[in-house]
């Protein structure tokens, strides 16, 4: 097979899970956007039927695709951008972010057309400044968003360094302060801002619910490493092409520093499978394209793992295991197991 193979635990993910949600001890909202960071959104919501409350994407268009494989609640976690996405969203049952008036309109222009209503959870500002309301002018929404198309049902945001105590503590001060202006307006609200670690840095984070994402596939957030003891969900692995004995020149796209007469091969797996070129695989730094050499002599077709830690990967490429994972995912054969 000329693909490569990421072989994915379901049983890994299921188990990373319940130990996620035994150590918050409120409802679990599952992050499965970007293809469950590699892992595929479909299968990892169906082996999470019972352990998760809920799931959690990034775009409209995972939301509608998850859809058709899941009939748990699904939150939106970017705003739609246009009356198209909403209508979408809207008749896919999905429910949306609003992170400011423009977002809350738009819905309701949506839900209007379709004769629907749309759910909504509110997201607030606290400190990550991506999306969401600020303090300025939120009491005035509170105080006029009436629309019996629009529903809101939570309130959220989100930690932007969960390692810093004094940081995260100063946000968790802010965000009880907006859900209080919140909930005097729409009523009793779902409230959640923490992910995987925020579950992890203190148990009062967790509030009603928590939505962790990168701890489901087995890996900790900066900071937190050791923390909780969780499975690795996929391995990742290539297949030889050829191999040949060095008679001069370089070894892909450089030179080559050793003998005469070392044996190499040909592996079929290079930066456009999701591998960073700087860095290589195993510290092997002759990737191409769709290709990187192995100095060992390897029969065709015969297996290599070209990804196992995907924190070990990051560190040597200078990013975080998140990247590593939705990259190496992309364009594997997904073989589903456990």
């Amino acid at each position: 097979m000329q693909q490569n193979r990421a072989v994915i635990r379901l049983d890994h993910i299921r188990e990373n899970a319940q130990t996620l949600r035994a150590s918050a001890g409120v409802r679990l909202c599952a992050v499965v956007k970007a293809d469950a960071y590699g892992h595929g959104a479909a299968e990892v919501a169906r082996a999470l039927r019972g352990v998760a409350d809920c799931f959690a994407v990034a775009l409209v268009d995972e939301g509608a695709k998850l859809r058709l494989a899941c009939p748990s609640d699904i939150l939106v976690l970017v705003p739609a951008l246009t009356e198209e996405e909403a209508v979408r969203g809207i008749a896919a049952g999905l429910i949306f972010t609003v992170g400011d008036e423009e977002d809350f309109a738009l819905l309701s222009r949506a839900a209007e057309k379709l004769g629907k209503t749309a759910r909504c959870h509110i997201k607030v500002n606290t400190g990550m400044n991506r999306f969401g309301f600020d303090e300025c002018g939120f009491s005035a929404f509170c105080a006029r968003a009436r629309s019996g198309n629009v529903r809101a049902e939570g309130i959220y945001s989100h930690f932007y360094m969960p390692e810093d105590v004094s940081a995260t503590q100063r946000q968790y001060e802010r965000f009880c302060a907006f859900a209080e202006r919140a909930e005097r307006s729409f009523g009793t609200l779902i409230k959640h801002i923490a992910a995987t670690g925020g579950i992890l840095a203190d148990k009062r984070y967790a509030l009603d619910m928590v939505r962790p994402g990168i701890g489901l596939y087995g890996y900790l957030p900066g900071g937190f490493a050791g923390a909780l003891p969780l499975k690795r969900a996929m391995r990742v692995y290539a297949s030889a092409v050829c191999s040949r004995k060095y008679d001069g020149g370089g070894a892909g796209y450089g030179a080559y520093g050793g003998e005469k007469g070392d044996v190499m091969s040909a592996v079929r797996c290079g930066y456009a499978d999701g591998f960073f070129r700087k860095g290589g695989i195993g510290n092997i730094n002759s990737l191409c394209m769709d290709a990187f050499l192995y100095p060992q002599k390897l029969e065709k077709d015969e297996e290599v793992c070209v990804l196992s830690d995907a924190d070990e990967r990051a560190a040597v490429n200078g990013t975080i295991s998140y990247e590593v994972l939705v990259n190496a995912g992309k364009r594997a054969v997904k073989i589903y197991v456990g």
